[in-house]
């Protein structure tokens, strides 16, 4: 799944999710205030005494972006889809640490939940060392971790290694690769996007295959050494992923940085530890995690609250998919071909989505579709409870990849319609913090069913009630809101829809971000005169 449009940086260089840049024209320009980081000609980074400038960056939608597409794309495919294809070695894991189903798929269970879970400490590497940096300390973390892993001789140390060490590894290369792309493309935003989306597709359409090579060739621990030398390729992604530069121009810092009166220096040095700790905490969960759009914005309590509770089943059926085929005595190249076929769906079927799903008769509908394909999502894993042949779970992936490739196109694009666009990054943060709670403990429970009943349909079964109760929670919790709105706009009062014209972020003085429109925004600006841009 891809992240959102609209995610851009600074001119420096230091692309960050946080910074919403200046206001863009009808050309793609945007204007963006430059921060306290930026990064030299010679691509190191330079810290304190850098000077702020204020300068006007022009987003290429072309050129060096379709090379940033394509790493992004290879990014995506070696991060979002590798906790997926962990299944083919599910057996050999088990019978090597002798554990049980619940103790080996805590491994794919905390990668999935610390690739969520380290978003906040990826948004400040990134505001410290840029996109590009943070990419290529990514790949080198999760192939050191995957190489470590081959040397492992506990399940406990698997989940330090390939959990813990890997999973954060594919957060920061993840997370930087999908920002800066924002930085790179506005007109044709959508469109990027669409395509970067395939990444996570044509992981799941050839990682399992080179798994099961790897796995029939060398084992579990030469194919672990192998794999993670493939991710090392992050670093070669993240190398291409060059920041866009402003010219230099003279204007009036962002913030004072020579030195405090006495009088502030002296009370500073007064403060204890403990508070300035405390203050800095609190600063930091404000600028990262939007607790009050949770506590006020209904629309976003609704959606994140489903989503969390969605997660809980939504990837636990590509975790169990192949050992469910193979203890039911599927060949394992048969097993591991089902995840290629899905991958092989989702890429023929999400650019097309996500072209179709940029159209003006989308607009307001999109939570709606985003629910009915979720819907068929979670049904779809009762057809597994069928039986275990071959052209069952072949007609299982096929219903399930092209509901996955619905949901995945319009999971960001949901969310950026029920908050401000100056507060997008930071309710995306605390939704992958509590994404990340259901994804760590969903295959665990899985794996504790499978253990108690001795049969791993029951798995698919749980997950489809899970799946498609969130399913049909978003729908009513949402149909309800937009019948508030209805009757409050015919009353003259303000709906809970959320403006994203209009700035909700406290910022420092001095400190004058405001958001860039995206698509969306440009269509509910059009009553006022401002001017559309086409997708395409």
């Amino acid at each position: 799944m891809t992240q959102a449009d609209g995610i851009i940086g600074t001119s420096d260089g230091c692309l960050r999710p946080e910074a919403f840049g200046g206001l863009e024209g009808a050309d793609g320009t945007e204007k963006v205030q430059e921060a306290n980081d930026c990064e030299s000609e010679e691509g190191a980074t330079q810290r304190g005494e850098c000077g702020d400038q204020t300068g006007a960056v022009t987003a290429p939608d072309g050129g060096w972006g379709w090379v940033v597409l394509t790493a992004t794309i290879v990014v995506l495919a070696l991060t979002l889809a590798f906790p997926s294809c962990v299944g083919i070695f599910y057996t050999d894991l088990q019978n090597e640490f002798h554990a049980t189903n619940s103790e080996t798929s805590w491994v794919p269970s905390i990668m999935t939940s610390v690739l969520h879970a380290g978003g906040p400490f990826c948004s400040v590497l990134v505001e410290r060392l840029g996109c590009r940096a943070t990419v290529m300390l990514g790949g080198v973390l999760s192939g050191l971790g995957m190489a470590a892993s081959s040397f492992t001789q506990s399940v406990e140390q698997l989940y330090v290694t390939a959990g813990v060490i890997t999973g954060l590894g594919f957060c920061f290369s993840f997370q930087p690769a999908v920002t800066i792309l924002g930085h790179y493309f506005v007109r044709r935003r959508a469109f990027a996007n669409a395509l970067s989306s395939t990444g996570t597709a044509l992981g799941l359409c050839v990682l399992p295959i080179l798994g099961n090579y790897l796995h029939a060739e060398l084992g579990w621990r030469g194919s672990f050494l192998v794999l993670g030398a493939v991710l090392l390729n992050c670093c070669v992604c993240g190398a291409v992923m060059r920041p866009l530069r402003a010219p230099e121009r003279r204007g009036q810092p962002l913030m004072n940085h020579g030195p405090p009166p006495p009088e502030e220096e002296s009370a500073r040095k007064e403060r204890g530890m403990m508070r300035r700790m405390w203050s800095c905490l609190v600063a930091s969960l404000r600028k990262h995690m939007a607790f009050d759009q949770l506590c006020h914005n209904p629309r976003y309590g609704v959606y994140a609250v489903g989503i969390t509770w969605m997660m809980l089943g939504f990837v636990v059926p590509l975790i169990y998919l192949v050992p469910y085929a193979t203890a039911n005595d599927m060949e394992q190249s048969r097993a591991a071909l089902l995840l290629s076929i899905l991958g092989l769906v989702n890429i023929v079927v999400r650019p097309p989505f996500g072209v179709l799903f940029s159209m003006p008769w989308f607009k307001g509908r999109h939570i709606y579709v985003f629910a009915w394909a979720l819907l068929v999502n979670g049904l779809s894993n009762s057809i597994c409870c069928i039986g275990p042949g071959f052209r069952v779970l072949l007609a299982y992936v096929i219903v399930y990849g092209l509901s996955m490739s619905v949901v995945g196109s319009l999971m960001f694009t949901v969310l950026m319609d029920v908050v401000e666009m100056s507060r997008f990054p930071s309710a995306l943060g605390l939704l992958a913090i509590m994404e990340s709670v259901t994804l760590l403990i969903g295959p665990p429970l899985a794996g504790v069913l499978i253990d108690r009943t001795g049969h791993y349909f029951h798995v698919f079964f749980v997950c489809s009630a899970i799946v498609s109760s969130a399913a049909v929670f978003l729908m009513v919790a949402f149909y309800w809101l937009d019948s508030k709105d209805r009757k409050l706009s015919k009353q003259g009062q303000p709906s809970t829809l959320p403006d994203p014209a209009r700035p909700s972020v406290g910022l420092a003085p001095g400190c004058q971000y405001s958001s860039v429109p995206t698509e969306g925004d440009k269509d509910k600006a059009s009553s006022n005169g401002a001017e559309n841009i086409s997708t395409i």
